[in-house]
């Protein structure tokens, strides 16, 4: 496996892939610091003639940047692996993307779809029916009840709660701390207790 990405993101992703004994090949970085990540090779720009036997992860925590990557890569979505902590709990009935990551500690329950380049962040949690979209991130401690829907590009704050059968849309994001009690829609940025909408985002 090669990760696109050397900062703190890709520090996680990696010990994650070692948890799982993949092997790491090397890190790709527009703006390498040094030659090496981890012990790792780190290579200016991304090498696509390396991946021809190989899967990608891009190791970017911003949902907005990790899109522009996959978008400028151009790359299959067969190009791209998946990387999953051994201390995650993961249903035999749940489906994840590919390009997806899933923590150490986080909980995805039965018949939870999880798209494709997403991050499910330490500790954070998805139950029963839950559906997240693609380029979503779901952060540390985050507790998804049962049957929400989470639209593309959205990013649940770190701790927020949201209850059952909530919708929350795309490109919006959920404050760290929120309650979420009622639907959230597309575009915006919502935070409280309960949460409600505080402005549209562009």
């Amino acid at each position: 496996m090669y990760i696109y990405g050397a900062g703190g993101h890709a520090k996680v992703i990696i010990e994650i892939l070692e948890a799982q004994g993949v092997r790491v090949r090397g890190v790709f970085d527009d703006n390498p610091n040094g030659d090496q990540l981890l012990g790792y090779p780190l290579f200016k720009g991304c090498r696509l003639d390396l991946l021809e036997e190989d899967r990608l992860i891009i190791a970017i925590g911003d949902i907005g940047a990790r899109q522009c990557v996959v978008e400028r890569l151009g790359l299959s979505v067969d190009n791209f692996g998946t990387a999953v902590h051994p201390g995650a709990i993961v249903s035999k009935r749940a489906k994840i993307g590919k390009g997806t990551v899933v923590m150490q500690g986080a909980v995805t329950n039965s018949c939870t779809r999880i798209g494709v380049h997403s991050i499910v962040n330490t500790g954070a949690t998805i139950d029963h029916d839950g559906v997240i979209g693609d380029f979503c991130h779901i952060s540390p401690h985050a507790t998804l009840c049962g049957a929400v829907t989470v639209g593309d590009c959205t990013q649940i704050g770190a701790g927020s709660v949201v209850i059952p059968g909530v919708h929350i849309g795309s490109h919006t994001l959920i404050g760290a701390g929120s309650v979420v009690v009622t639907d959230i829609p597309d575009n915006v940025l919502a935070y409280g207790n309960p949460c409600r909408i505080v402005r549209m985002r562009m």
